[in-house]
């Protein structure tokens, strides 16, 4: 049973139909924007039981700020239809992508509804990179081609490993198995870290 079976919360079916709403016509990971939204969701409650209705509707919005229209205040959309909190982890996992760009993102471990739902999406990410790339045929040039992911790599392991502790072991044990599986699947394309 997932934490999206039915009978869901209320909380939840409103999440996945503003999900459904804002994700329409985009793509993550050569594939609609709702999926990618879904499994986070989903990978969430497989690592921790009774997840909070607020923690789901987080991590089905988590990509919104990218997604909503423009001339919507979000802000006041989030707060209205799922309260604060929501609001704040959407913005604070807006924000940690964002950090991405910069040449030191930081780590953060000290706040938790954030690093699961930061974890569980880099756990869908990762995964469902390795399967296009096993699907492209040429996984060195696959991953040739994305020097951002490859000069990031040691930055997604030094977060995996301060996230041990902080977020369910088997949880942590998944996302360094897949990050395990993208580090040898790296190793022989252009511009991978030594």
């Amino acid at each position: 049973m997932s934490v999206l079976s039915p009978p869901r919360h209320p909380l939840i079916d409103r999440a996945i139909a503003d999900a459904r709403t804002w994700c329409a016509g985009q793509v993550i990971d050569d594939r609609p924007a709702l999926a990618h939204a879904i499994q986070v969701a989903v990978t969430l409650g497989q690592h921790l039981p009774n997840v909070a209705p607020e923690l789901a509707a987080a991590a089905l919005l988590h990509d919104s700020p990218e997604f909503a229209p423009p001339d919507v205040d979000l802000d006041a959309i989030l707060t209205i239809r799922y309260g604060r909190e929501v609001t704040r982890v959407v913005r604070a996992l807006q924000a940690e992508h964002a950090s991405l760009d910069s040449p030191e993102p930081p780590i953060v471990v000290d706040d938790e509804p954030v690093l699961v739902i930061s974890t569980a999406d880099k756990i869908v990410a990762f995964s469902s990179l390795l399967h296009r790339a096993r699907l492209s045929g040429d996984i060195a040039a696959f991953f040739g081609s994305r020097p951002a992911l490859l000069r990031l790599l040691p930055y997604f392991r030094a977060c995996q490993l301060a996230g041990a502790g902080h977020v369910p072991p088997a949880m942590s044990h998944r996302l360094g198995t897949v990050l395990d599986l993208l580090d040898q699947a790296t190793t022989t394309a252009p511009g991978a870290q030594p």
